[in-house]
């Protein structure tokens, strides 16, 4: 599949639920900088969708992430969920603010979201979406969609550099029992 039926593809399957584009909507009425939702939220509904599963695959959270280097305090990102827990109380929020993450991970101060999203650990993960101004969605794939699409998990660079790491994601999220037909590489 070419990019643009990828895109195409993943933009099909968020229109088609209407809890996800109702998270979009509630993250665009915030305003924040480069504001994004991204990796499960995204992963599960593909996977889910191409495997045809009945039911949705559990969800931990759905991943706000956003770029304000202006302020980098917790106590910024706790108000954002405040807000969106407001807006969609059933909807298990995490905001991040991508300008300190860098920090957590032990990485140089990332540029942007699109940067940050390039130290995350696996391919089907680095993926975001937003809604715009307009109503259109846009994508932030920085290792592209095939793995996402393919139902695969592989290591991004940062994945290889923090092995240990990416190993116990991959545990932790238990995605050999959820989805069995993802191949995981090591």
């Amino acid at each position: 599949m070419d990019d643009a039926a990828a895109r195409g593809f993943v933009f099909s399957t968020i229109r088609g639920q209407a809890w996800m584009m109702a998270c979009l909507t509630a993250v665009r009425a915030l305003e924040l900088p480069d504001a994004w939702i991204g990796a499960g939220f995204v992963r599960r509904a593909v996977w889910d969708t191409l495997l045809r599963t009945p039911t949705p695959s559990p969800l931990d959270d759905v991943d706000v992430l956003y770029f304000d280097a202006g302020d980098l305090s917790r106590e910024a990102e706790a108000r954002h969920e405040a807000r969106l827990r407001h807006a969609m109380t059933d909807v298990p929020w995490s905001v991040r603010n991508q300008a300190r993450m860098h920090l957590r991970n032990g990485d140089a101060a990332y540029r942007d979201c699109e940067d940050a999203i390039r130290h995350w650990l696996e391919t089907p993960t680095a993926v975001a979406v937003r809604l715009d101004a307009a109503g259109a969605l846009a994508l932030l794939a920085p290792f592209g969609l095939e793995d996402l699409l393919a139902l695969r998990i592989r290591p991004t660079p940062a994945g290889k550099r923090r092995k240990a790491d990416y190993l116990a994601r991959i545990e932790t999220k238990n995605w050999r029992r959820t989805y069995p037909s993802a191949v995981i590489e090591h």
